[in-house]
């Protein structure tokens, strides 16, 4: 029998987490995405809450949550503004998850047990000015020099790189390589030749701090090295499995926001004499929202099972990242368009809904990306492997993210 109920420890992480958004973050955020204020003190209380270690192991400082608790939460802080989400994908899915999962238990305990326990916060640099989806492309370049590395380059569109304290970033030992020579290394803020900026004028996400990495002739000693030279694609990949499933849990919680808001807006507004609730149109518009909502959030639990089981999941997660994110825009229009002329206007949060929703259509893969991988699955152009589960250990829920990486032997 397949039971799609939530375990009581699911159903206290959700309503502390909401609770937490509404009391913490509902009050507040139209001011601070107005004003672009990005608010530290509120990732302080996250980590109060065990929320920037969720999902990491209770040896490395983590809270040991189960993936569809910590689905639940990123749905939960995007239902509020997709900027505390962001902190749960870059923080924790795309370094801390990585670090678990790569890193040795030395580097565990030097950058991992701190970051799950809130005291550093931490970001991923994979991005640069010429490279996206090409990622085994990367111009950032890093030197061998005796006992350290020497590293040169950029890093754009980086969430928290102005407030970071810790980033795991990618460079080429060998660029003739491609793909095969890229390095992951872990940086640390004030090393000598490591700056920082941050981005103005984005169109969504102003409540979270996005900006640039540069590297000039940072040295970076051996032991920052994750992986060996040339894991770092796969390293960088088996992070993207994380941080995807994180937009997409994340993008369930703000089309439910869109549906919540339409949802007391079509009790609320009347027209011909009656609530627009009562007009086929709106119904419709409202039973798409629910629909994809709903179809959204059983996909990520699918991932969440898998993730849960060791199991890998780039399928599942890149069609649930395609799904949500892209019904989360969709959701944000029909919510607009329900309000009418009060849509908008920013008395009402539905055009920072939309603002918001565009970037996760374009980050941890693009819509045609997904496209093209789903449509690779099903060809078998890529590899599709069976289920196979094995038992969850009685403590701590041991992670085991199995992506790209357990092809390699690394999960």
């Amino acid at each position: 029998m397949i039971d799609f109920r939530p375990t009581e420890e699911n159903r206290l992480v959700q309503q502390s987490v909401r609770e937490f958004a509404e009391a913490e973050i509902n009050p507040h955020i139209r001011e601070w995405d107005a004003k672009g204020e990005v608010h530290r003190e509120i990732f302080n209380r996250m980590a109060d809450l065990g929320l920037l270690g969720a999902p990491v192991h209770t040896r490395w400082g983590g809270s040991g949550m189960d993936y569809v608790s910590f689905a639940m939460i990123c749905e939960e802080l995007e239902r509020a503004d997709t900027a505390f989400r962001v902190v749960q994908s870059v923080h924790v899915g795309l370094n801390s998850l990585t670090l678990m999962q790569w890193g040795t238990d030395e580097q565990k305990t030097r950058w991992l047990i701190p970051q799950a326990k809130g005291e550093k916060l931490a970001t991923f640099g994979l991005t640069e000015p010429g490279v996206g989806t090409d990622a085994g492309n990367l111009a950032s370049t890093a030197r061998r020099d005796g006992d350290s590395y020497v590293l040169n380059g950029q890093k754009i569109w980086i969430s928290l790189a102005d407030i970071a304290d810790q980033f795991l970033v990618f460079a080429s030992v060998d660029r003739s390589k491609g793909h095969r020579g890229v390095t992951a290394f872990v940086l640390e803020r004030g090393m000598k030749g490591l700056s920082t900026g941050t981005l103005h004028g984005k169109l969504g996400i102003r409540a979270g701090n996005t900006g640039l990495i540069n590297m000039d002739d940072v040295r970076v000693p051996m032991e920052n090295r994750i992986g060996e030279e040339g894991e770092g694609f796969l390293i960088a990949m088996s992070a993207i499995d994380q941080g995807r499933f994180t937009v997409a849990a994340g993008n369930v919680g703000l089309a439910q926001a869109c549906l919540d808001a339409s949802l007391k807006y079509a009790h609320e507004r009347r027209t011909f004499g009656d609530e627009i609730g009562k007009h086929q149109l709106v119904k419709q518009m409202l039973a798409k929202m629910v629909a994809g909502i709903e179809a959204g959030r059983l996909l990520v639990w699918r991932a969440g099972f898998l993730k849960n089981h060791g199991v890998r999941n780039t399928r599942e997660t890149s069609l649930a990242k395609w799904h949500a994110t892209d019904h989360a825009v969709a959701s944000a229009l029909d919510a607009i368009q329900i309000h009418g002329a009060n849509g908008y206007s920013n008395e009402f949060p539905l055009e920072r809904y939309l603002r918001n929703s565009k970037a996760a259509v374009i980050y941890e893969g693009t819509s045609q990306l997904h496209t093209l991988i789903q449509a690779d699955f099903a060809l078998g152009y890529r590899e599709d492997r069976p289920l196979r589960c094995e038992p969850l250990p009685a403590e701590g829920f041991e992670r085991l993210p199995a992506s790209t990486a357990a092809a390699a032997g690394r999960a």
